[in-house]
């Protein structure tokens, strides 16, 4: 998101502004997240106080960022920052599953498929 609201004009009170305004959200959808949080969509509107679109002034965004900042500062030391990196440890440690699948030919259909088909059923 931190990308996203440094790389896009980021709007309050909509999705987009249909001038190249996109909410934080898409921006850090855009920008590789892909997490969709409709409460902190709302709770973004309900920030900047509005309920129709508009650009978000600088200080909205400087809160914004700021806040962003102080949470990946503090990311080291959650538990659940703490559970992610075990569990992508974990899934990095692990064995590659084997998989295997039939290997057919080429479906055919028609009269001469149908015809193989009930050669095959006849029994």
């Amino acid at each position: 998101m931190l990308d996203g609201i440094r790389a896009h004009p980021i709007v309050a009170g909509a999705y987009t502004d249909g001038r190249g305004g996109i909410c934080p959200m898409l921006a850090a959808h855009r920008h590789g997240g892909r997490v969709t949080l409709l409460a902190f969509s709302r709770a973004w509107d309900a920030f900047a106080r509005t309920n129709r679109v508009r650009r978000a002034s600088a200080r909205e965004l400087g809160v914004l960022e700021d806040l962003l900042l102080a949470s990946l500062a503090n990311e080291e030391y959650s538990d659940l920052a703490r559970a992610i990196a075990e569990h992508k440890a974990a899934i990095a440690r692990r064995v590659p599953e084997i998989r295997a699948r039939r290997l057919t030919g080429p479906r055919r259909s028609g009269p001469r498929a149908a015809a193989g088909a009930a050669a095959r059923t006849a029994w």
